[in-house]
């Protein structure tokens, strides 16, 4: 198995969120190295932990309390949603931002914002460390961990006629 195809994110279809219908992330899922099935991660936080460290320590179903291989998967891949694959190594969201990724009206690519702690939309790298400035109680995030590398989408599982440019 690639690396690249260590974790996963996926988005459907048919997601009832009136500003990105469908196009924003609604779980989060990692495969496990030894049987392959994909196990739903209960939060965001706990996924980009696992991302954050998966080439030195990759995911297991036993990572998940009450869990083995034994176990039917949790997801399937398949075209019931869109699949994502995140890059392996990303760090970790420093704490009280978050990371936000929204899928392209045409399924060609994610695009990737932070949010600040006081609900500022950031965009850029620049305009993260040029809140970072303004606001010292967050000068402990390291402008490295703020990363704007965006999940590839799985070409077989976007819907048909979606028109790509």
């Amino acid at each position: 198995m690639d690396e690249d195809e260590q974790t996963q994110e996926s988005t459907t279809n048919n997601k009832k969120k009136p500003a990105t219908p469908g196009r924003s992330i609604d779980i989060y899922a990692a495969q496990c190295e030894k049987c392959f099935k994909w196990r739903k991660i209960d939060t965001q936080e706990d996924y980009e932990e696992i991302r954050s460290r998966v080439q030195e320590d990759p995911f297991a179903c036993e990572k998940n309390e009450g869990m083995s291989c034994r176990d039917a998967g949790d997801l399937d891949y398949d075209s019931t949603r869109t699949w994502v694959i995140d890059k392996p190594g990303l760090p970790r969201t420093p704490r009280g931002f978050k990371r936000t990724l929204v899928l392209r009206k045409d399924y060609s690519k994610m695009d990737a914002y932070y949010i600040s702690p006081t609900g500022k939309k950031m965009r850029t790298r620049n305009e993260i460390a040029a809140f970072i400035h303004a606001n010292q109680d967050y000068k402990d995030a390291l402008l490295g961990d703020f990363n704007f590398t965006v999940p590839k989408v799985m070409e077989d599982t976007v819907p048909c006629g979606i028109s790509r440019k």
